[in-house]
């Protein structure tokens, strides 16, 4: 196989919902209750190449335990697989500041020397101007984190979705 293309991300920022929308069809596990990835997902893409679905991380109603065990399949996962994985999506959720957890990931990318692609999901939740808003705050917080590219993306409305395929083709080309 030609490598992995893994999405990461906070609980409830709609990793799933956004994989379903880019390949067109449900694939993986939607649910309204944070959490339910609990391990990882591999959906294999026309023999080609696999697109990764992480466990969500962050979520506050889950145990201490159950979030820890989240964080070390995660931790595992990069340690183990970065070898192969051709782009980190890292999914963020457009409508609310950096959080704590989603900058302690970018930190733990960057010590990896991994460039993940944010993907700012739920914009069409957003106004123009408050799409407009975020994504500059975006460009200016995430500045420092050695960030490949912003998407603004929806699984309702499907912006965003031939911009990551582009750089899905972009980075298969490269092989």
């Amino acid at each position: 196989m030609n490598g992995e293309f893994a999405f990461v991300g906070r609980s409830n920022v709609g990793k799933s919902s956004l994989l379903n929308a880019i390949l067109g069809k449900k694939v993986a596990y939607v649910s309204k209750n944070p959490g339910k990835t609990r391990s990882i997902n591999y959906f294999l893409i026309d023999n080609k190449f696999y697109f990764v679905d992480l466990p969500g991380y962050g979520y506050a109603r889950a145990s201490k335990k159950d979030r820890e065990e989240w964080r070390k399949v995660i931790d595992r996962y990069f340690e183990e697989r970065n070898w192969n994985m051709r782009i980190l999506f890292s999914l963020i959720d457009s409508r609310h500041e950096l959080m704590e957890s989603d900058e302690q990931l970018l930190e733990w990318t960057q010590m990896l020397g991994i460039s993940p692609v944010i993907l700012l999901t739920k914009v069409d939740k957003l106004s123009n101007s408050e799409k407009a808003k975020q994504y500059k705050y975006y460009e200016n917080v995430l500045a420092d984190y050695g960030i490949k590219k912003i998407i603004p993306c929806s699984s309702i409305s499907k912006e965003g979705v031939d911009l990551i395929w582009n750089l899905i083709n972009e980075s298969m080309r490269e092989v």
